[in-house]
């Protein structure tokens, strides 16, 4: 037999994720928790501790409904023994005018809307979690895959075949799977850039979320804490701007950086003292025409892609790997094969109509801030001023936002 022949390995599971990020982890951590469900996690890179000494540049707004979730898996405990920050506020304006929203927790009688974490944070508790109960490969790529009686071949870089037979790609916007799937995807490039990284202000954040809009694009402040001890001056910023704009502020020196960013925020957090350093990350909209078929499916962002506006992505991830596993052990329970087209036409159909409606959300928000017509500008103004008196809708837009409707 030949050497190459000697390398290659055979291996057989209920489950294969190929994706070990946010939404993947936390879907194999949902069927293994009460099941005696087999999982392979497959993922091209190796897992990343978070950075010592400051703060993960990439950060995740996690709803009520997302936390909850992660309390049912069990690693909610972990990322609180790291750290993370509660908001109990938002405040959204126009940038080019005087409508202003302002949400409260205290209007639902909580503590917090939700959290701001690092996803670094939030992935390593989901591994401490997954790590004993799955196989985890990585960093390993898939070279080629093939559905041969209702079963997935997947062959992996490193020599090894793996066969199960409901396969599940969490890997990403630029998902692999999808691709060798042909699965088509409606998507468009914004012609946008966010620009991501940590800030220190003069003023405390005060545990509240500010965004402003304008034509430009929205600047996001997300409130983060080191501990108790921590004054609560920095913040995560993404700060959605025309590429040619994103490229030249990635170009300025820190200093001029931080004033830029100090007059368009309003120096709503007094002056922008310090940046850590500058991340652009170019924007699209992704939406795949279907979530799978017999044997297969997609989740998170290797599904839809979403404009970082109101910080939804991850948590409609999240809400995808709930949904998907609970169909996963519906049909463990009642014996159906994981290959049956049932189980991903059944995810297919609790999720999808919830994502369309929050990309069209999100696509609306954008035009409608995007557009600089001074009577538009008058009308959403008055709009949002109206909204931010009726507290029985901004009950509902916050209710939407946790996850609860």
């Amino acid at each position: 037999m030949s050497e190459s022949a000697n390398k290659v390995i055979a291996e057989s599971a209920d489950v294969i994720v190929v994706g070990a990020g946010l939404v993947g982890s936390a879907l194999a951590c949902a069927l293994t928790a009460a099941s005696a469900i087999k999982v392979v996690v497959v993922d091209a890179n190796q897992p990343q501790p978070p950075p010592e000494g400051g703060f993960d540049p990439r950060v995740v707004a996690l709803s009520a409904a997302a936390v909850q979730f992660l309390r049912e898996l069990e690693v909610w405990p972990g990322v609180v023994s790291q750290r993370h920050c509660p908001y109990r506020g938002m405040e959204v304006w126009d940038g080019e005018g005087n409508g202003r929203i302002r949400f409260s927790c205290d209007d639902l009688h909580r503590d917090q809307l939700g959290f701001i974490v690092e996803n670094s944070v939030v992935l390593r508790a989901l591994h401490q979690v997954l790590q004993p109960r799955v196989q985890l490969l990585a960093p390993v790529g898939v070279e080629t895959w093939d559905q041969i009686n209702d079963l997935n071949q997947l062959t992996l870089s490193d020599g090894r075949v793996l066969l199960a037979p409901l396969l599940i790609g969490a890997d990403g916007g630029h998902s692999r799977l999808r691709e060798l799937a042909h699965i088509p995807v409606s998507s468009w490039a914004y012609n946008h850039s966010a620009i991501v990284t940590t800030v220190r202000t003069a003023a405390s954040h005060d545990f509240i979320a500010r965004q402003r809009f304008s034509h430009q694009g929205p600047l996001a402040f997300l409130p983060l804490q080191d501990g108790p001890a921590d004054p609560g001056r920095h913040c995560s910023i993404v700060w959605s701007l025309e590429e040619a704009v994103a490229e030249r502020m990635m170009g300025l020196d820190d200093k001029t950086f931080c004033a830029e960013l100090t007059q368009v925020s309003e120096a709503c957090l007094g002056e922008v003292e310090w940046a850590d350093q500058r991340h652009a990350i170019p924007l699209w909209q992704r939406h795949a025409s279907e979530y799978g078929r017999a044997g297969f499916a997609l989740v998170g962002d290797a599904a839809h892609t979403i404009h970082p506006l109101a910080g939804q992505g991850v948590n409609l991830g999240l809400y995808d790997a709930k949904a998907l596993a609970a169909e996963i052990l519906r049909a463990q329970r009642r014996r159906v094969p994981l290959s049956h087209d049932s189980v991903v036409q059944r995810y297919q159909r609790q999720r999808k109509f919830h994502n369309l409606s929050a990309m069209a959300s999100m696509e609306g928000f954008k035009r409608l801030f995007g557009a600089d017509s001074p009577s538009l500008l008058a009308v959403r103004n008055r709009g949002m001023n109206w909204v931010d008196g009726q507290l029985w809708l901004k009950r509902l837009l916050m209710q939407v936002a946790a996850g609860d409707v």
